[in-house]
């Protein structure tokens, strides 16, 4: 009777959960283009105003890499009205704070402010788009901030080059196979026409959608926004180019070698289904169970178990096109990176061929219930899920209906889905190793 009334009590909270969650927002669009989504949150005296722009670094020339990702600090430079300088100062005095990224698919940025700040935060975010100031002082004052985060994160971090080695050897034809932070060769052989022009291009209302969430009134925001970014000329339509990979049928080995590091990781990447797909969330499930937390199956068996492991992991990176799922294994001494690759081999045709527990598609289902209900705790990340719902999928109403493709999912199909990706015949086996002269001895 006792587990009756705890299971009863389960389902009766995750239902509240479910339904305390919901996601109502209002959508216009521009005559320019613009798509405008206001979600109001009267819980607290805040509000968030971003800009998610449909440029990323696979929207870059081969020759000109890094340009999406150099854009993210070049357009905080300032404006017509805002002086060189002066943008995170104008924020930081009116109680707010702000910031950008970068992915492959998109750059969005955006500001929290107190809910007084509204006008001001509309209005930075047009005179961004409207009048951005883009000159040599500006261009070479960012190249020499990135050539220091590269160095810093990139170039000198131990495992700094792990992501950029499986994407240059998963990916042939498309622009997924450059690093995210480019070339610094390739940006200081640009020219500033070439910036102007990449600005021109891709960074247009027709091109962006604005999300206003938190303390607002729909009809003043609305006439804001229109007051701000409706004299904004429509820019060219973007053509995306669709590039298409020949499946991978037979294992690609690889080996980089990285002068910061002195214990080597082995890497196995599989190419999987765009994020759009309902197989990129049966991966995502893979994942969790592969190795989500010290229960998770590869931790419990080569670290806890074997100790053949200093550290093991998997992750399913989804992205517009294409996806990756990665996994990967710190060797611990004696044991070698050929063994790490058979535990996680057997483990996933564990996956392969029995369908998990009931209790352990029981622990699953909570675990992405919880992360949706996080994902939605705050106006930060609502701002972003509905623009990214917008944008990249296509389809806003997910922020509410995503978490019942999760729920569908069954124990069967992340059986037949593990099948269907995590062959060896259609993976990369990545030895990333110390540098000669820093290995261990």
């Amino acid at each position: 009777m006792k587990k009756s009334l705890m299971a009863l009590s389960s389902v009766l909270m995750l239902g509240s959960v479910a339904s305390a969650q919901k996601v109502n927002f209002e959508e216009h669009t521009l005559d320019n283009g613009l798509h405008v989504i206001l979600h109001q949150d009267k819980s607290a005296p805040v509000v968030i105003t971003s800009v998610m722009y449909h440029v990323g670094a696979k929207d870059e020339n081969p020759e000109r890499t890094g340009f999406a990702h150099f854009f993210e600090h070049l357009l905080f430079e300032g404006t017509a009205n805002i002086k060189r300088g002066e943008w995170f100062k104008i924020v930081s005095g009116n109680g707010g704070t702000n910031n950008a990224n970068t992915s492959d698919d998109r750059t969005y940025y955006y500001e929290v402010f107190p809910s007084n700040n509204l006008e001001l935060g509309l209005w930075m975010e047009s005179e961004r788009l409207l009048h951005p100031v883009i000159n040599k002082i500006g261009v070479d004052t960012q190249n020499e901030v990135i050539k220091e985060e590269k160095r810093f994160r990139v170039d000198n971090a131990p495992y700094g080059n792990l992501f950029a080695s499986v994407k240059e050897n998963i990916f042939k034809k498309h622009p997924y196979r450059w690093a995210t932070i480019g070339s610094m060769e390739h940006l200081d052989a640009a020219t500033l026409e070439e910036f102007q022009a990449f600005n021109s291009k891709f960074y247009v209302p027709n091109n962006a959608v604005l999300v206003v969430a938190g303390d607002i009134d729909f009809a003043q925001t609305l006439k804001w926004v229109k007051q701000y970014f409706g004299p904004i000329p429509k820019g060219a339509e973007v053509k995306k180019e669709t590039f298409v990979e020949e499946p991978i049928t037979k294992q690609i080995n690889a080996t980089y070698e990285d002068p910061n590091i002195q214990l080597p990781m082995v890497i196995q990447a599989f190419r999987t289904p765009s994020m759009k797909t309902r197989d990129a969330k049966v991966l995502e499930m893979i994942s969790s169970v592969l190795s989500d937390g010290k229960s998770s199956r590869l931790y419990k068996k080569l670290v806890d178990e074997q100790k053949t492991a200093l550290q093991v992991g998997a992750f399913n990176n989804s992205q517009e096109d294409y996806g990756m799922y990665v996994i990967y294994g710190l060797p611990l001494s004696p044991a070698t990176s050929e063994m790490i690759t058979t535990s996680v081999d057997e483990e996933i045709k564990k996956m392969q061929t029995e369908l998990i527990s009931e209790r352990d598609f029981q622990k699953l289902q909570n675990k992405f219930e919880n992360q949706y209900v996080n994902s939605n705790s705050s106006i930060e990340g609502i701002a972003e899920n509905l623009a990214t719902y917008h944008l990249l999928y296509g389809d806003i109403n997910l922020i509410n209906t995503e978490i019942e493709i999760y729920r569908s999912i069954t124990r069967e199909e992340i059986k037949e889905v593990a099948n269907k990706y995590l062959k060896p015949n259609q993976r990369l086996l990545l030895d990333y190793v110390p540098a000669k002269d820093k290995a261990q001895n």
